[in-house]
């Protein structure tokens, strides 16, 4: 598992075409993903398809830019798809494991019927970034929360890291 999480993070610094903030922000959804589904005890394949999906997850953001002149949600989800297939062609995944991570590519900004753990922690791992990135006020931190969250984890690393 690890060899793969490895090239994953590899070629997508590479993908980013040294765009810090792209880079960093997928390293860090990537390390509370692999944390919280860890802690909340995902089996070996679920957290693989939820590492590979945090890494890429936000692939449509420099084509977004460039089609769109920003990177809106719809427009990620909808652009990352393909993306996330084309850039995974390489590693030989389970085709099932492959249209999983696009499937969470593809609606990472949807938060209702959320079906599956891997599905939820990368909504809660990319929520933990971005409201730091943005800096959401304590309201907006604590309503999304409330709504959204669901791993006992994921809770707990909300409240300890903003504080509320």
């Amino acid at each position: 598992m690890t060899d793969r999480i490895s090239k994953a993070i590899e070629k997508m610094i590479i993908f980013s075409e040294g765009n810090l903030h792209d880079i960093e922000h997928f390293l860090k959804v990537w390390g509370y993903a692999k944390t919280i589904g860890e802690l909340e005890g995902l089996d070996e394949y679920t957290q693989q398809t939820l590492e590979l999906a945090a890494i890429v997850h936000d692939i449509a953001c420099p084509l977004c830019r460039v089609k769109y002149g920003n990177t809106a949600g719809p427009h990620q989800e909808a652009e990352g798809i393909p993306l996330a297939r084309e850039f995974y062609e390489e590693f030989q995944l389970p085709e099932e494991q492959r249209e999983r991570i696009c499937y969470l590519v593809g609606h990472h900004h949807t938060f209702k019927s959320v079906e599956g753990m891997d599905y939820q922690i990368l909504l809660e791992a990319d929520f933990l970034v971005n409201a730091s990135e943005s800096r959401l006020p304590e309201k907006a931190i604590r309503s999304f929360g409330e709504k959204v969250f669901r791993t006992e984890t994921g809770k707990r690393m909300l409240a300890e890291i903003y504080r509320i």
